[in-house]
């Protein structure tokens, strides 16, 4: 009898550290675009695909923000205080926001949509390169942001750049966006909850 108990012991144990509270949650940052807001189409589909995950998830509000290098303050100010390990997800400006917060703090990785880099106005023309886990997807349409500014940092990257039928909100395209996710998820480790 004592044996069974034994096992039984072990294998709870076994359980709680893989699928349970001993186990840390990744958290995951969106930030959204100039237009848009925290609680858009786009972020709503990929948080619920992280929560899917078991991950944590938050929606930075920058509408009050229109500088984007103010939103990379605002950002880093709430990064500094996190405790667990955490990835960052961009659309639009909101990409240069997370790419550029992702230099100064480590992060597991960088999920960005139509990003806004190489944008005159903007501060930072130049990216600094700390990580690996760096997926960007960009719409061939996009008439806001050229496709071919996505081309060129996936080049000094050398990371993954999807190219897909879609303009600067990707919207008609968002079951393509999320499968993507999806999988940069598994990459990294994040599987579906059981």
């Amino acid at each position: 009898m004592s044996h069974f108990l034994l096992f039984r012991g072990l294998l709870c144990l076994f359980y709680l550290y893989f699928f349970g509270a001993t186990r840390k949650k990744m958290k995951i940052y969106f930030s959204h675009g100039k237009e848009s807001g925290p609680r858009g189409s786009k972020i709503k589909r990929l948080a619920f695909i992280a929560k899917e995950r078991g991950c944590d998830v938050d929606s930075v509000d920058y509408t009050d923000i229109l500088d984007p290098d103010l939103r990379v303050e605002r950002l880093l100010g709430i990064l500094r205080q996190e405790k667990d390990s955490f990835l960052l997800v961009g659309s639009s400006m909101g990409a240069y926001v997370s790419l550029v917060a992702s230099e100064y703090l480590h992060t597991k990785g960088v999920f960005l949509m139509a990003p806004a880099l190489y944008i005159p106005s903007y501060k930072r023309q130049t990216y600094c390169l700390n990580h690996q886990n760096i997926e960007l997807v960009h719409g061939w349409s996009d008439d806001v942001i050229p496709f071919e500014n996505s081309i060129r940092f996936a080049q000094k990257a050398n990371c993954t750049l999807h190219l897909i039928d879609g303009d600067h909100r990707l919207n008609s395209s968002i079951e393509v966006v999320a499968n993507l996710f999806e999988k940069f998820l598994s990459q990294l480790g994040c599987e579906k909850a059981l």
